[in-house]
């Protein structure tokens, strides 16, 4: 509950006052309340994320057409990923913060300015590359596609392709307005983005087919990533100035930061690309694989891309200041906090793998069969939430200290080791064996990243409370058995009612062990997401509830 005692500042502790602040645009976060609100903004742009791919089964089902417009993502995605354009505002945030926290916003404005003009303008250049060999680059991606799925793919592509340059642009624009700890207008643009796609497909699929929903995302591209983040950063005062100046020297540090992440190839984007690759050769495999890894995705943002992403502007700043013992204290409780809860959620999410998929996609063109196919893949990947919502935040810890060329290096090695595995078991058990390898090979990329921030002595192993996380471990397993024993009693796919009981059933056998599991272990797991911070002690980005903001640094 809130707490009954006035905020720093003197403002009124009410919830409607809280709340008012919480959402008001200029508000500066808090790294408790920027988690609280990229959580938000996560969950309900995963929700209309599945509200999406709801609408594409329905209309379109499982099959070629949807596996050549699921396809039409890949190669935009590598020309993003080429760029950095996932990290983009990333490197750019320690650039930007560290000018104005010395009171030289003209120097931060200037490399704004710089970055923006060269790099939109060879993002540019580079689409318009990619736009003319899209059809020779699709056929080395999809060799196993058919002439008609091709050209369909092709034709996608060549509509999605311009919004990578909104979507790079607008990152560098979001970094300003995170580095003042603005983060509504960066909360609300994959909810824009998400939101269009759907619009686009209601408005437009009737005359246009599937490739309403290639619209859409374009459209979307230019109005969340950009738009709306362009509108956040001019009521700072940001203005906008061209500028090619190649010897800024803030432009020449971001280059600098930023290549390790060109170059390299990180497993958490490459995984996709594996996977829709091996899985091409057959009819809706492509399309099942993407439902059960979106569905996925919905916990990773919860329990780790939104700690991730607050986190980044805190860990930097602690860094910076030279509090090394309280960074690396930062990161671990964040790991220990945000992996045990993902243990907790993996427990329930495997038994209830069938009816949540059911239920989320099963109507129109989408059949029984692709519901227990999709479920299958998904329980696999399930299992690997700890370790993809753990990896998050030990990348930031990484980029925070300023080392991109060390986990990109590792990332890239462990990508190429990686592939062999993929093909083996994509051999041996077919795309099952593809969700397999997905599972061990965030186990390696987790665990390698970790060791190396423990060697360089930036976060130490031996900081985790690994007690704390054999407790969350113990009773998730526990609980996932008694969840699984229910879920072969109860589960009946066959209409979505039946699917609902089967989840309540199911979730409360669950609940009703983890409880009693953390209060049997003595578990400190549901206190330490709880705890407040006292004043003048570092903000943990993974604790849930909302507490005042005066031991946030300023």
């Amino acid at each position: 509950m809130p707490s009954s005692r006035s905020n720093p500042g003197g403002a009124g502790g009410g919830l409607s006052t809280r709340l008012l602040r919480f959402l008001r645009p200029s508000h500066q976060h808090s790294a408790l309340s920027a988690t609280l609100l990229l959580m938000i903004s996560l969950m309900l742009a995963r929700v209309i994320g599945y509200l999406r791919e709801m609408y594409v089964a329905w209309a379109f089902g499982a099959g070629p057409i949807t596996d050549a417009y699921v396809a039409a993502f890949q190669i935009p995605d590598y020309l993003f990923y080429l760029l950095a354009g996932g990290t983009t505002s990333i490197t750019f945030i320690s650039i930007y913060t560290r000018h104005t926290s010395r009171g030289e916003r003209t120097t931060a404005d200037k490399a704004f300015n710089t970055t923006v003009t060269i790099m939109t303008m060879i993002a540019l250049v580079l689409t318009v590359v990619v736009e003319w060999f899209t059809p020779e680059i699709a056929r080395l991606i999809f060799p196993k596609f058919n002439a008609e799925q091709m050209l369909l793919s092709v034709y996608l592509t060549r509509i999605i392709l311009p919004g990578q340059i909104f979507f790079y642009a607008g990152g560098i624009v979001s970094a300003v307005l995170l580095s003042q700890r603005m983060f509504l207008y960066p909360a609300l643009s994959p909810v824009l983005y998400g939101s269009s796609i759907i619009l686009g497909g209601l408005i437009g699929a009737q005359r246009f087919g599937i490739a309403a929903l290639a619209w859409g995302a374009l459209i979307g591209s230019f109005v969340g990533p950009f738009l709306i983040n362009s509108i956040g950063a001019a009521k700072t005062g940001l203005r906008y100035r061209w500028s090619f100046d190649l010897g800024n020297p803030e432009f020449r540090e971001w280059v600098r930061l930023s290549i390790p992440l060109m170059l390299g190839v990180s497993l958490v984007s490459a995984d996709d690309w594996i996977l829709r690759y091996f899985a091409s050769g057959g009819a809706g495999e492509i399309s099942r694989l993407n439902y059960a890894k979106r569905l996925f995705a919905l916990p990773i943002s919860i329990l780790g891309q939104a700690a991730g992403q607050a986190s980044m502007p805190f860990f930097a700043r602690l860094f910076g200041e030279g509090k090394q013992g309280e960074f690396a204290d930062s990161v671990n409780q964040s790991v220990y906090r945000v992996g045990s809860a993902a243990l907790l959620a993996s427990s329930l999410m495997l038994p209830a793998a069938l009816p949540l998929v059911d239920l989320a996609f099963r109507r129109g063109h989408f059949t029984v069969e692709d519901s227990l196919s999709t479920a299958t893949y998904f329980a696999w990947f399930s299992l690997s939430l700890a370790l993809w919502s753990a990896q998050a935040l030990y990348a930031r810890a990484f980029y925070a200290a300023g080392d991109t060329m060390t986990p990109m290096v590792a990332s890239t090695l462990i990508v190429l080791a990686s592939l062999p595995m993929y093909a083996a078991l994509f051999h041996h058990f077919g795309v099952i064996g593809l969700a397999m390898a997905s599972d061990l090979g965030i186990v390696l990329h987790t665990v390698v990243v970790a060791w190396l921030l423990n060697r360089k002595g930036l976060v130490g192993l031996g900081g985790l409370p690994w007690s704390e996380v054999a407790k969350a471990f113990a009773t998730a397993v526990l609980a996932g058995g008694v969840a699984y024993a229910v879920s072969q009693r109860v589960v009946d796919v066959g209409a979505w009612r039946r699917d609902v009981v089967s989840l309540v059933m199911i979730g409360f056998a669950w609940l009703v062990v983890v409880v009693a599991g953390l209060w049997f272990t003595r578990s400190k797991l549901w206190s330490d997401l709880r705890r407040r911070k006292p004043a003048g002690a570092a903000a943990d980005p993974s604790a849930v509830v909302e507490g005042t903001e005066g031991g946030v640094p300023p």
